[in-house]
């Protein structure tokens, strides 16, 4: 008995016609396998799912959840879509691991140029994810690369091209970032963007432009200095006046005491009291010599 003999026996195939009959209905199975795992698609927790109707081109309006769903093979096609919070990174090149060079150039009110690198943190909308498909027909790296690249460097320039480069760089440079958010959210958010955070990561100006703005913020720093120190100095002197004024004050008080202390002292200096005190420090004894008169004390008064 052949080998093929022993297997076919072992798997109890007959040997006559209907092993045509078994094969045909193993490689049915094995069809109907294949056929049932290419229409069944998984869509992945932090996505969902368009289907598209390949006959037609249409795409159907609702979002296909998290989970298993079944799809007729060559006349329908599911695409994933992500809509988790993603970051949009566009740099000079060879930084943040991207080889091309996807920095945005802008122009300031003066029509200074200015190179930024920037970053965007977006969520797409569930229920919008179909519109967004249908309006670009790609994945979602290639529209963030695209649309998306392409609206920050209009919202930024609309925000830049009325900021003076000094202030962009300066004091400004907070409300540039909050004005182009919000210019960002208008044009994205008709596709299903929901941005979260727009970002300058690096500025980069003309190196006159950085000169002149550094020796700008020197003098600034030494007219601050300055002026602190004069304001010190007026402290002190004021300091001084006041202590001044103390101390005078303090001498006339001082002085108003003692004089007020006087004029009491000499109110009270009677010539009775003159006398008591005289007596009072008299000892008693006459003087030793004397002319030809005996001193006369008046003991009464």
């Amino acid at each position: 008995m052949s080998r093929q003999d022993r297997i076919m026996e072992f798997i109890n195939v007959p040997r006559n016609g209907n092993r045509k009959k078994f094969l045909s209905v193993i490689a049915v199975a094995i069809f109907l396998i294949i056929l049932l795992w290419n229409s069944l698609v998984f869509i992945s927790p932090g996505n969902v799912g368009v289907l598209i109707h390949r006959s037609s081109g249409g795409v159907d309006s609702t979002p296909m959840g998290v989970g298993f769903h079944f799809k007729w093979p060559v006349f329908q096609e599911i695409v994933e879509y992500p809509i988790f919070m993603q970051t949009l990174v566009l740099t000079r090149a060879s930084r943040e691991g991207n080889p091309y060079n996807e920095e945005i150039n802008v122009n300031s009110v003066e029509g200074q140029p200015i190179s930024c690198d920037v970053s965007l943190s977006f969520e797409l909308l569930t229920s919008k994810v179909p519109y967004l498909y249908s309006s670009f027909r790609t994945s979602i790296e290639l529209i963030t690369h695209g649309f998306a690249k392409q609206s920050i460097r209009q919202a930024l320039q609309e925000v830049v091209g009325r900021t003076e480069v000094v202030n962009f760089l300066g004091k400004d440079k907070a409300q540039v970032v909050r004005l182009t958010q919000e210019d960002l959210q208008k044009r994205l958010g008709d596709y299903g963007f929901l941005v979260k955070q727009f970002t300058l990561n690096e500025v980069r100006a003309p190196d006159s432009i950085v000169r002149a703005i550094e020796a700008k913020n020197t003098m600034a720093q030494e007219a601050l200095r300055a002026q602190n120190e004069l304001q010190k100095k007026q402290f002190e002197a004021q300091q001084r006046i006041i202590e001044a004024e103390g101390e005078a004050k303090a001498i006339l008080t001082r002085a108003q005491s003692q004089a007020e202390s006087n004029r009491l002292l000499s109110a009270s200096l009677t010539a009775a009291l003159v006398e008591y005190k005289r007596i009072e420090r008299w000892n008693g004894q006459l003087p030793q010599v004397s002319g030809g008169a005996t001193p006369f004390i008046n003991l009464q008064k």
